[in-house]
This record gives C-alpha cells, sequence and structure tokens, in this order.
C-alpha cells in the first residue's frame, strides 16, 4: 500500500495518458475509422478489426486508475474523509465504469435491441463519466475547506470547461439536433469532452508529483 501511495499519481498520469491515446493509436489499423463522426466505443464493437487490442488497452488504463486510488484518498484524508473518498470514488468509477467494463463487456452495434454485454458496458461507461464530471467538483470541495482560494479558483473554471464541453457531447447524442455543424461531428466533440475532462486529473496528479517531489528534497 506505500508503494502505492508514493507512486499513485505516476499512475494516475499513465492512466490518462494510456486512455488518452487509445482512439488514436488504434485507429491507425482500423480501416475507414473517422475520429470526427465515430466514437470511441466502436473500437470494441464485435466487428472491429482491432477489438482484441482495445478491449485489453481498456483494462490496463482501467487498472491504471485503480492503483491511483490510495494516493488521491491520503491526499485528503485529513481533511474530509467523507470527501476525499468520493474524490476517489470519481476516479475508481472512471477506471472500473468506463475502462474495465469496456474491456470485458463488449458491445455490438449492429444488433437491434442490447444484450446483457451491451447494457453493463453502457451503464458502466454512463458512471464512469459520471465520475469524470463529478471529479472537479470534489476537489473544489475540498479546496475550499483547505483555504486554498488560488487552487478553487482554477476547478470552478475546468469544470465550467468541461461541463460545458459535455453538454455538447450530449446535444451530438440526439438525433434531433445532431445534424447541425459541429454537433454532425459526434466524434470530434467526444474527444474535445473527454480532454477537458482529463484536463483537471492531468494537473491535480502533476501538482502532487511536484508537491511530493518537494517535500523529498527538503
Amino acid at each position: 500500500m506505500d508503494f502505492l501511495k508514493r507512486y499513485g499519481f505516476y499512475f494516475l498520469l499513465l492512466g490518462v495518458l494510456s486512455d488518452f491515446l487509445t482512439p488514436y493509436i488504434l485507429g491507425v489499423f482500423y480501416p475507414g475509422m473517422n475520429q470526427m463522426t465515430m466514437v470511441m466505443s466502436v473500437f470494441g464493437d464485435v466487428e472491429s478489426p482491432v477489438r482484441g487490442a482495445f478491449l485489453v488497452w481498456s483494462v490496463v488504463s482501467g487498472v491504471f486508475f485503480v492503483l491511483a486510488l490510495p494516493a488521491i484518498y491520503e491526499t485528503f484524508a485529513k481533511t474530509s474523509r467523507t470527501l476525499a473518498i468520493l474524490l476517489a470514488s470519481a476516479i475508481g468509477l472512471y477506471g472500473i465504469g468506463d475502462c474495465i467494463f469496456t474491456g470485458l463487456f463488449s458491445i455490438d452495434t449492429e444488433q437491434a435491441t442490447w444484450t446483457f454485454s451491451t447494457w453493463v458496458h453502457n451503464i458502466g461507461s454512463g458512471l464512469g463519466y459520471m465520475g469524470f464530471l463529478l471529479f472537479p467538483l470534489f476537489l473544489i470541495l475540498l479546496y475550499r475547506k483547505q483555504g486554498r482560494s488560488t487552487h478553487t479558483k482554477t476547478y470552478v473554471v475546468l469544470l465550467i470547461i468541461s461541463l460545458v464541453s459535455a453538454g455538447v457531447y450530449g446535444l451530438a447524442r440526439i438525433p434531433a439536433v445532431n445534424d447541425l455543424p459541429i454537433l454532425d461531428q459526434i466524434g470530434f466533440c467526444q474527444r474535445i469532452s473527454f480532454f477537458f475532462n482529463y484536463l483537471p486529473i492531468v494537473i491535480f496528479a502533476i501538482d502532487q508529483i511536484k508537491r511530493r517531489n518537494k517535500g523529498r528534497l527538503r
């Protein structure tokens, strides 16, 4: 456990990097892949030529996120155990629900009805994405308790941008409006939304790594 507390934020960065790069690297080996119009889950479709690699990669990314949980909790446990648990749970939801479940439960876009696997995949992804969105909110509450106004304001801005980009992605999934400019590029909307969801996590992880490194040098 001490190992995970010490290196957890490196695992967090590895999880973000691994998950973020997945569609772009695998897209090279997916004939006909259009990053602008196709969502990332198609990589795990039963007809996908890179399905096997995507499923394994998703599980590995999820494991990286899970390995970061002890370090995340420890960072704020003295400030508020409840909020520290919620903050770690937000990352845990994403790592397990949106990454590991994606790797273990595939989807079949050709089937008219949802299979058990599709249900688990979509519910897991929904919960995971919720954790993604809630992460900066819990950070705001924790930093307010610590009286760190600069950090609080930074994550307020990041939360707003994250919610706006998530809202645009949500609109792109609605048939009644997804033929409008930009919204007709659902793959682009999804990737932009994910970028701004990753950003608070990356900034947080780098900040914690710097703080811990400074502490060791003293």
